[in-house]
């Protein structure tokens, strides 16, 4: 039995089965998602979802799902399944006998003498998904149907029946070409071997996504399914039917689909999905290398970017597409700020903390490949604009007061990580000086006085530490206030005072760090990351759950995030070294268990704050997974 494995008392249970996703992507920015049995519970769950920059600059679902069927002896066994209201429709999921993930998602079917087994890939640089079918047993001639459901919309919208349509299809080898709107591309559908494509345009309404339901999103959409392929197959055969945005040669699917299992990471064991999850946030298009935050949903965040990059690229010792992201993200830089959200021609700069990010990030190249001089040649400039954008003052007014700690703030933004917003406004503001902030002020004012010498970095970086101590910390409390601004400081329990103790140069003593800990240790540390805020707190939420606003609500007022465990765990061996490193090890092993939760083979967004720390969000998180790999190499370096 591999590693992640379902069997079929698993699958047919929909309770269990449809709160399991897989997701695949490519390096061009497509992906494949759904759940373990196939039926969508999601808007962004599509077999093709694919980037349409000549519309925006967000991904497109082209084909949603399809149904097969198989006829043997004049009966019909319909495989496929959606939901729509009040019933399970065509509820092929019965005949599942197992889900495989090893090296990629296959799933046996068994309908009477038949059993068909169907494995789910992408091509690794063309915008083309591909789906192998194999008969491997059969008593009697059998046939195959399958039945493609079209969705052309992007994937935060929905689909509804209109006339506006092109029903029209063009032949090419073994399969069609559709394009139902003139500003999308068009979708080739394609057989490896000789079928028939019968056309028989129809629309299938109201077929219903439970998950958007429960976020309290519209979520019902009808498809259009244009027809149906079909073919005969023998006991042995393999059919390989692809779908893409261009024209595949049907001779040579077969060979591509071996070669694209030959270079899938095997996922048979925890360190293995994590690897291989961790290629799959990056996206290389348009001669940029970025990191998408997160799948089905996010697009690419400099924050996130920043806080990933390490443990996704250099982990692996893969230095070279690290430096392509840097390169990439330095030629965002406006003035000394990253775009917080930035995809195609939208950006948003509203991130106080991902230009010191940047610093740390780099710091880490040093510390895998002990190369400082490539830094230096590189981005020294970018790093000296932001230092003195920061001391003079940039937008939303962030800039450095006299003790020389760094202020921002403006009414309804939000800078910091802690950026969940409802019409109300920010639900965490943290106008003044944030904690955290204070940390990555003083970590990239002492590194960029390494990397030159100027001694006038190394005097402010002295000054910040002495203010730093001075506004934050209480040794009533034992630990550092979250914000502070002016005479008001805010003494609530947040992770955010972690930081303080993590990065490579840090501003409280041994003693002073040890407090830190404990009281995160004690209050916030679980055994799926750190809560937002301790469940001491009035405002603490420990699930996450509900609507938009509801959920925001939550997000950063108790739910539990594992990216910050990174910073824990470095924290902790800093000071505890070698007597630190089972119980660090202990806390990675426990997400073990996770590979078969929510996003199979990957690891969440977020946990609900209280027991038993249910996944949330979104299925697979780019920090998520790189702060785990990070954490690996802190506990392999001590």
């Amino acid at each position: 039995m591999s590693y992640i494995h379902f069997d079929k008392t698993q699958l047919i249970n929909l309770n269990y089965s449809l709160d399991r996703e897989i997701i695949r992507t490519n390096r061009s920015g497509t992906y494949t998602s759904t759940t373990i049995i196939g039926c969508n519970t999601r808007k962004y769950h599509g077999l093709l979802v694919v980037p349409q920059p000549q519309i925006d600059s967000q991904n497109h679902v082209l084909l949603s799902t399809v149904h097969e069927t198989v006829t043997q002896r004049g009966a019909s066994f319909n495989l496929g399944i959606s939901k729509f209201p009040g019933n399970y429709s065509p509820r092929g999921h019965k005949y599942l006998e197992d889900f495989d993930s090893e090296p990629i998602p296959k799933l046996t079917y068994r309908v009477g003498g038949v059993v068909l087994q169907k494995e789910l890939i992408l091509d690794t640089n063309r915008d083309r998904v591909m789906i192998r079918y194999t008969l491997v047993e059969a008593h009697s001639p059998t046939k195959i149907k399958i039945q493609p459901f079209l969705a052309f919309r992007g994937y935060h919208n929905l689909m509804k029946a209109n006339d506006q349509i092109n029903k029209e299809f063009e032949t090419v080898p073994n399969g069609v070409k559709f394009q139902l709107y003139p500003q999308y591309d068009p979708l080739f559908m394609q057989l490896s071997k000789e079928g028939e494509f019968v056309s028989n345009p129809d629309w299938f309404y109201n077929i219903e996504y439970i998950q958007e339901r429960e976020r309290g999103y519209e979520y019902q959409e009808d498809l259009f399914v244009p027809g149906y392929f079909e073919f005969d197959m023998v006991k042995g055969e393999q059919v390989i039917f692809s779908a893409g945005l261009t024209e595949a040669d049907p001779s040579t699917r077969q060979n591509a689909f071996e070669k694209e299992i030959a270079r899938r990471i095997p996922r048979n064991n925890f360190e293995n999905c994590l690897k291989n999850s961790a290629v799959q946030f990056i996206r290389r298009r348009d001669g940029d290398t970025r990191i998408i935050a997160g799948y089905p949903w996010f697009g690419w965040w400099g924050r996130d970017t920043f806080i990933a990059a390490p443990g996704l690229t250099l982990s692996s010792g893969d230095t070279e597409t690290f430096l392509e992201i840097m390169d990439t993200m330095a030629r965002d830089l406006k003035g000394p700020l990253f775009p917080n959200i930035g995809s195609g021609n939208f950006t948003n700069m509203t991130s106080m903390d991902a230009p010191l990010w940047f610093f740390w990030t780099l710091q880490q190249y040093i510390v895998y490949t002990g190369d400082k001089k490539i830094i230096q040649d590189r981005y020294l400039d970018k790093l000296r604009g932001i230092i003195e954008g920061y001391k003079h003052g940039t937008e939303y007014n962030i800039h450095m007061l006299e003790n020389g700690l760094i202020w921002g703030g403006q009414e309804g933004v939000a800078l910091t990580w802690m950026d969940a917003i409802t019409p109300d406004g920010p639900v965490t503001p943290r106008i003044g000086c944030p904690v955290e902030i204070q940390a990555l002020w003083y970590n990239a004012l002492s590194f960029f006085h390494e990397l030159t010498g100027e001694e006038e970095y190394a005097v402010l970086a002295a000054k910040v530490r002495d203010s730093f101590d001075r506004e934050f910390w209480s040794w009533d409390y034992g630990y550092l206030a979250d914000v502070v601004n002016g005479e008001e400081k805010d003494w609530s329990i947040r992770l955010n005072m972690v930081f303080a103790t993590s990065l490579p140069y840090t501003m409280l003593s041994e003693e002073k760090n040890d407090k830190i800990l404990e009281v995160v240790k004690s209050k916030l540390l679980t055994n799926r990351g750190l809560r937002s805020l301790s469940p001491d707190d009035p405002g603490y939420k420990g699930y996450y759950f509900g609507n938009q606003i509801s959920r925001d609500h939550a997000y950063h007022n108790g739910t539990v995030w594992a990216w910050p465990l990174g910073h824990f765990a470095e924290g902790y061996l800093k000071l505890h070294g070698k007597a630190a490193k089972v119980f660090i090890q202990k806390i990675i092993k426990g997400f073990d268990g996770v590979m078969t939760q929510y996003g199979i083979g990957t690891v969440a967004e977020i946990y609900d704050g209280d027991p038993p720390h249910r996944p949330k969000g979104s299925v697979s998180q780019a920090w998520s997974v790189a702060e785990l790999l990070r954490m690996m190499d802190l506990v392999k370096r001590i």
